[in-house]
């Protein structure tokens, strides 16, 4: 069973949150690479929960199509076959 994640802690530079292990940012356990994960509060501010598209909410409007598989990060069209 996962713990609980916390929404707003109160010092969340002194943690990593990459993993349910909730290490010190200065004993990472995990692995989880050299440097820690910063928690959303840090990279969005407060109110980072509310931020996307509520639960059950209906995702049938308009959208903008997107080809995918066409075209490279050059701007050239790619070849059909």
């Amino acid at each position: 069973m996962s713990r609980k994640f916390p929404i707003n802690p109160a010092h969340p530079e002194r943690v990593c949150w990459g993993c349910d292990l909730f290490c010190a940012a200065k004993d990472m356990r995990c692995g989880n690479g050299s440097d820690r994960t910063m928690h959303p509060v840090e990279l969005f501010g407060e109110g980072w929960q509310d931020w996307g598209v509520p639960v059950g909410a209906s995702t049938d409007g308009p959208q903008a199509s997107v080809e995918a598989g066409l075209g490279s990060c050059t701007g050239l069209p790619a070849a059909r076959t």
